[in-house]
């Protein structure tokens, strides 16, 4: 039942949807990164200002190559030491990463999710995806299926599972100056 639930939240992806689904702590919203038209479409569904960027999370360091400039032997160590794993951490965009992810940064806000289900979605569409938290902004973020569908009707789909149980969003750190941001 799972795999062809994921392979409906793929399909979703593919043709430009905007789907919830499970994370550590809470579901988030998602789509295709490259796929400006999604992207457009998932913050007019969040009422949210691209200016301020958007997360990308991904089954393995490796999905992340196409948005991250090359990391020094230091920053990959801190990685190492968080990833899989609820941290996010603001690396340098590589040339090209369109500013609707990165909003007015030079940094992309990057995490390797230890959140099973997630990472399964992540490996069958094959790259990273949007992830932001699932509610309007400003609104506490959604910890159920049932709290998507209520808080978010115009999505077009919602995979079902359970979040890993974290009370918090993931932290967000700057990986260059070691900040924490959240």
């Amino acid at each position: 039942m799972d795999k062809w639930r994921i392979r409906q939240a793929v399909k979703s992806l593919e043709q430009g949807g905007v789907i919830a689904y499970p994370t550590e702590s809470v579901f988030g919203l998602g789509c295709d990164p490259w796929d400006e038209v999604a992207v457009m479409k998932l913050l007019s569904i969040k009422q949210r200002a691209w200016k301020k960027g958007l997360i990308l999370i991904a089954a393995d360091f490796n999905q992340l190559q196409d948005f991250i400039e090359p990391l020094s032997a230091e920053v990959l160590a801190q990685l190492e030491q968080t990833w899989p794993g609820p941290i996010t951490w603001l690396l340098p965009a590589k040339k090209g990463v369109p500013a609707y992810l990165t909003g007015q940064h030079q940094t992309i806000a990057v995490r390797v999710t230890a959140h099973q289900q997630t990472a399964d979605l992540c490996h069958a569409f094959g790259s990273a995806i949007v992830s932001t938290s699932a509610n309007l902004a400003g609104l506490p973020a959604a910890k159920t299926t049932q709290d998507v569908r209520w808080s978010l009707p115009d999505l077009d789909y919602i995979l079902p599972g359970l979040c890993s149980g974290a009370d918090t969003p993931s932290e967000i750190r700057d990986a260059l100056t070691g900040k924490k941001i959240r």
